[in-house]
């Protein structure tokens, strides 16, 4: 019986349509670099200085309003919707109306390709694509079919592994010449409660200008007005503990990384990808919170070249520590009358939560007994039977030392000529002019002579 449940449950799995939107996970893709600006923490950045004009202009009392949720709005998915295609897409034309500041085809967009608002929409018609294997982000403004291809007022290709942008004064699918699958959120990143990057707004009417890291305008002029690519920040007293838990990831966002300003439409509308799993009742307790209750923010700090993405001040990823050969640890000075063969240090056991299994590369290879292979913590260690075997040398040796040191002592001779002879040219102070170097005074066999550093193992 177990059996058969365990069947019925799998073929009803298989049978069942995936429900939601497609996980960006699925592609192996990131959603741009770590240090793209997106993902830029904001909660520290100065306030910009017409912070209070730019939010005036806006309309200060305009709720937020999460234009994306579940179900369908007038025969259409709520939301910008994206989808993600194999390597092996097969690439279609595409005509652009603007096709001077577009990315030219083909592009891998599947016939079916779904389109914001529906087949039948009247509005911005985006399309939005992703690429396994290459990480090709490519977006579409205004798209229909057009035989086996497409047409579009504008399109981008982005590359989700660097933070290249467009020419200066090019738009993209987007007004402020931004991607926009950036700026959405997805349900996916809410589910796991925490979303790591600023979010896309649109606003009535902007500035005839845009700010780093737009590239494009589309405003009607006024100094007061938001620019393109003005980043907003939710203000740190606004308490957010009693919004439903979808809202409250959301609203998190927007006080650690930001709303970006990137198209014309309603003010405080922010965009989010349609999925069946939202609950819009929650979504709707967004607008609880008004344009009063964020500030403008100045992003200039942030910006290296104008050209990129990257933002000043983005953590860097540690850099994964080759294995490093260690030195073998230099032989102290001979004895008087101990042959080099027969002494050998105290070896040095790893501690105990150092890693007890050796790399079986190393272990297989010969090599100078006394060199070992480290591990990425520095803590190889060569096989134990070979250390008890010169523990038990060393004793011997130490044992026969002793020995012969007794007999010479109790037959008055003296050390061999050269070694420890008594005067200024074997003096341990140094060496009288035009004379040879000595050989150092033996150390305490006891101790074992200090190791020298590793090479590698410091952090940058």
């Amino acid at each position: 019986m177990r059996v058969l449940a365990v069947v019925a449950a799998v073929s009803l799995a298989v049978a069942a349509p995936a429900a939601g939107a497609p996980s960006l996970a699925s592609s192996g893709c990131p959603l741009f670099p770590a240090d793209n600006v997106w993902h830029a923490e904001v909660s520290r950045l100065p306030v910009h200085p017409r912070s209070g004009a730019y939010l005036a202009s806006m309309g200060t009392g305009a709720g937020i309003h999460a234009d994306f949720g579940s179900g369908t709005w007038e025969g259409g998915p709520i939301g910008i919707p994206y989808t993600v295609v194999p390597a092996g897409q097969a690439r279609v034309p595409v005509r652009f109306g603007y096709a001077g500041e577009s990315d030219p085809g083909p592009y891998p967009i599947p016939p079916d390709a779904p389109v914001e608002g529906g087949p039948d929409a009247a509005g911005d018609r985006h399309v939005l694509v992703v690429q396994a294997g290459s990480c090709r982000l490519y977006e579409l403004f205004d798209a229909h079919r057009d035989g086996g291809g497409w047409r579009a007022g504008s399109g981008a290709v982005w590359d989700l592994r660097a933070n290249r942008l467009r020419p200066a004064g090019w738009t993209s699918a987007d007004a402020a010449g931004l991607p926009i699958l950036a700026g959405l959120v997805r349900y996916e990143e809410v589910a796991r409660g925490r979303i790591d990057h600023a979010i896309r707004v649109t606003v009535d009417r902007s500035q005839a200008s845009y700010l780093w890291p737009a590239r494009h305008q589309a405003g009607q002029g006024g100094a007061s007005l938001p620019p393109m690519g003005l980043r907003l920040r939710l203000k740190a007293g606004v308490d957010i503990g009693g919004f439903p838990g979808q809202a409250r990831v959301i609203l998190q966002a927007m006080r650690t990384y930001g709303l970006v300003v990137a198209d014309n439409g309603s003010s405080g509308f922010i965009g989010g990808v349609p999925d069946e799993r939202w609950d819009n009742d929650a979504l709707h307790q967004l607008g609880r919170v008004t344009l009063a209750d964020f500030e403008a923010v100045d992003t200039a700090p942030l910006r290296i070249s104008g050209a990129s993405a990257a933002f000043r001040g983005a953590p860097r990823a540690a850099p994964a520590r080759p294995a490093t050969t260690r030195r073998a640890r230099p032989a102290p000075a001979l004895l008087p009358g101990v042959g080099r063969r027969s002494f050998m240090p105290e070896p040095r056991f790893p501690p105990a939560s150092a890693e007890a299994i050796p790399a079986a590369g190393p272990a297989l290879n010969p090599g100078p007994a006394a060199a070992r292979t480290d591990g990425q913590q520095g803590s190889g260690s060569p096989a134990l039977l070979p250390q008890i075997l010169a523990v038990v040398l060393g004793l011997v040796a130490a044992a026969a030392l002793a020995l012969r040191q007794v007999a010479l002592r109790t037959r008055g001779r003296h050390p061999p000529a050269g070694r420890h002879a008594t005067g200024g040219r074997h003096a341990r102070t140094g060496t009288a002019p035009g004379q040879d170097q000595t050989t150092p005074a033996p150390p305490d066999p006891r101790q074992v002579p200090p190791e020298p550093g590793r090479a590698g193992s410091r952090r940058l």
